[in-house]
């Protein structure tokens, strides 16, 4: 991943520790960093699965299937 995104994603994770607060507003923003955090994470994964320069011979046969 590029370091702007690792940068990124640690700044969301300082901002929800920040956020232990127990009111409503600190519990929703929160939420939406953990969860924008996880989708960040998703996005990665996806990332790692295949490098660019491999043909999924899978991929292949669905499309000419």
């Amino acid at each position: 991943m590029p370091p702007t995104f690792l940068l990124a994603r640690d700044h969301l994770q300082r901002a929800a520790v920040i956020l232990q607060g127990a009111d409503t507003r600190s519990r929703q923003l929160r939420h939406i960093i953990e969860r924008t955090i996880g989708l960040m994470d998703d996005l990665r994964q996806e990332a790692n699965e295949m490098p660019e320069n491999v043909y999924s011979l899978e991929a292949y046969r669905r499309e000419r299937g």
